[in-house]
């Protein structure tokens, strides 16, 4: 699963998203970035959930941010308590358009933009049981691991291609 195809879809990007969506991501990952997280989007969780952010800190912290482009995006997707299972901390994110007093106070809450994010309210910890901390990290690492192999072998077959 590639994050950049040269020649085929981007499999971080299935339609589903909305412009805002993606802004709203990016900035998120650029906020993650600097707090010193990793982060892979569009994670699928054991079940059947995607996480459209997971991202691991560097003392293992699990972290799940849902993004919510519209009022309408949150009132129709109520599939998110069952990401309370997956992690540590459960976000939302989202853009100045929306307002924010609709996100239940029991989860975090990040504001972003295309350039960044801020961070408004503190998610509560709910620590993750042991064995599921394990898993989750190990789908993580291979996930991107798998990511960045496909992303390098576009890149060498682009390269190839380009002489």
């Amino acid at each position: 699963m590639a994050i950049i195809d040269l020649h085929g879809k981007n499999p971080t990007l299935d339609g589903r998203q909305s412009e805002n969506a993606l802004l709203v991501r990016r900035g998120v990952q650029h906020l993650l970035k600097h707090m010193r997280h990793a982060a892979v989007a569009e994670l699928s969780l054991a079940n059947g959930r995607r996480a459209d952010l997971l991202s691991v800190s560097e003392k293992g912290e699990i972290w799940i941010i849902e993004i919510k482009s519209s009022i309408e995006d949150f009132r129709v997707d109520q599939k998110w308590p069952d990401y309370r299972n997956f992690c540590d901390r459960l976000f939302f994110a989202t853009h100045s358009a929306v307002p924010l007093d609709i996100f239940p106070e029991d989860c975090g809450l990040l504001l972003a933009d295309r350039y960044s994010a801020e961070l408004i309210r503190e998610a509560p910890e709910h620590r993750l049981p042991p064995a599921r901390r394990k898993a989750l990290t190990l789908q993580f690492a291979r996930a991107a691991a798998k990511r960045l192999t496909a992303a390098e072998l576009a890149l060498e077959k682009y390269d190839a291609e380009s002489r």
